[in-house]
């Protein structure tokens, strides 16, 4: 099983990246080949300035050797890195329907928010349907949020399938270049609230970050946004963000306590924000030494992604060839 996904360096990554899909790429790891990449290309709607996206970038990569990606049992590289998938991409282009790009949620989100709407944000999805098809890709883990993107994958698929394999089969999938690949969505952490209770988003700019500095994280879990509720009344646990957070890090015992403490009263949100931050530090207090650690060999972690590009290349070159056959382009 081939799995691939990856992560945009648009900013520090968040607790909703870990438990949207970075936990899954580290479980997933050891059920099949995976290739997890650092979407730079998509960055660059968002990013403008050299060095922050080379410094993102690379905080991205240190998030996932940190956080237990195992180089040796997946391959972690740079989108950039890989020409073949913005080769796919144009092709891909000229397959794709406008309406298709047109009902994409990114798109519509980013432009009601007032974000320019410029080609790059346009036609990310095609994009993003390369990243996934260069790699003849089974298995794609992604938040809840981006399961339209993977379906207008599928669907980016299946016309260049059509357009080009005449023993295509769309029921099936069969007798195309391009595998059509499915979504892996874990459905009851696909999306975290952030600090606001809307959904942690570095657009929003309401996210907990994996690894700041200790005080930080502390400051921004003190922050979250709860009712007036008095000390001494009993709190409604289904609707505050900090019980939201606490179902992610708590077991199932623990929860059940703290959720009783909701009901009963007597205890203020102030106390429950400091059971988050010690989750918190429990869960993420090894990946943020090994972090540190990293964070001063960066020719170890270069030399990773150079090796992963190698390997990804290998199999894009593979699948490429076989587009352009399709095509006749060779």
């Amino acid at each position: 099983m081939r799995i691939l996904s990856g992560v945009q360096p648009s900013g520090k990554l968040h607790i909703g990246n870990y438990f949207g899909a970075i936990r899954q790429f580290v479980e997933l790891q050891h059920k099949g080949h995976g290739l997890y990449f650092i979407a730079d290309l998509h960055a660059l709607t968002t990013i403008r300035e050299a060095d922050k996206l080379r410094e993102l970038s690379l905080d991205v990569a240190l998030n996932f050797l940190a956080l237990g990606l195992d180089p040796e049992k997946a391959t972690l590289f740079r989108q950039s890195d890989i020409p073949e998938v913005t080769e796919l991409s144009w092709i891909l282009s000229t397959v794709t329907p406008m309406g298709l790009l047109e009902r994409a949620h990114s798109f519509k989100d980013k432009t009601a928010r007032g974000i320019s709407a410029d080609h790059g944000l346009f036609a990310y999805p095609v994009l993003m349907a390369a990243d996934i098809l260069a790699y003849h890709s089974d298995v794609v883990p992604v938040g809840k949020d981006q399961k339209q993107h993977l379906e207008i994958t599928r669907d980016i698929a299946v016309k260049f399938n059509q357009t080009y394999c005449k023993d295509f089969d769309p029921q099936t999938g069969e007798g195309g270049v391009l595998k059509l690949p499915d979504p892996h969505i874990l459905e009851d952490t696909a999306v975290v609230p952030g600090v606001d209770g809307q959904k942690m988003s570095k657009s929003y700019n309401n996210t907990i970050e994996l690894f700041a500095p200790e005080k930080a994280v502390k400051k921004g879990i003190m922050g979250i946004k709860t009712d007036s509720t008095p000390l001494e009344e009993p709190k409604n646990p289904d609707t505050c963000t900090v019980f939201a957070l606490l179902k992610l890090f708590a077991k199932a015992d623990q929860l059940d306590e703290i959720r009783a403490l909701y009901v009963k009263g007597g205890v203020g949100y102030g106390d429950f924000k400091k059971r988050l931050f010690d989750h918190f530090m429990d869960t993420f207090g090894e990946a943020r030494r090994r972090y540190d650690e990293l964070s001063s060999n960066e020719d170890y972690v270069q030399e990773v992604l150079k090796k992963g590009a190698s390997k990804a290349r290998e199999i894009a070159n593979d699948v490429m060839d076989q587009v352009r056959r399709a095509t006749g382009l060779k």
